[in-house]
């Protein structure tokens, strides 16, 4: 079996991997991110997307062993020092979630859009959502997050909404 060496949240892990594993049971089954849920197993709903070297990514169509020398970021690992990180608090000032279950893909799916667009509109944010499924919030609450995440992470004054 392969040998695979990655840093999921800051830590660095050395494990066997069978070469068909996916990245998101690497992730819930053997480092125990279960912060990272499995939704459809076909790449559809988004649920599962993770940071791979700074980039979205759905986990469940990643094999661990592509994952190799790569930094991972899950939902658990963005948050310092016991603080959530801004864009998980403006998901929960915003109530962008209902049922919770798409939200990690959601949060990490709108960090990445934020790294390549700081300011996006309306559109521009579900556009870069659009990978991302919802069956809970019909998006206004979610499109309103990534808006109000947005400012802080750029250091704007946040304005209410």
């Amino acid at each position: 079996m392969p040998r695979i060496a990655v840093n999921v949240d800051g830590i660095r892990y050395e494990e066997e991997v069978e070469p068909r594993l996916l990245l998101v049971h690497l992730l819930r089954d053997r480092l125990g991110k279960t912060g990272t849920p499995i939704g459809c197993d076909t790449t559809n709903c988004g649920a599962c997307t993770v940071l791979m070297d700074g980039k979205s990514v759905k986990s469940c169509s990643v094999l661990a062993v592509q994952a190799d020398g790569c930094d991972i970021v899950t939902i658990e690992g963005l948050g310092t020092d016991g603080r959530w990180h801004p864009m998980q608090q403006a998901f929960h000032e915003e109530h962008a979630l209902q049922c919770g279950y798409c939200t990690p893909g959601m949060i990490m799916a709108a960090i990445d859009l934020l790294r390549e667009n700081p300011d996006p509109s309306e559109d521009e944010i579900r556009a870069g959502l659009e990978g991302n499924l919802c069956r809970c919030t019909g998006y206004c609450n979610i499109v309103r997050a990534v808006r109000r995440g947005a400012q802080a992470m750029s250091g704007q004054e946040v304005k209410a909404s």
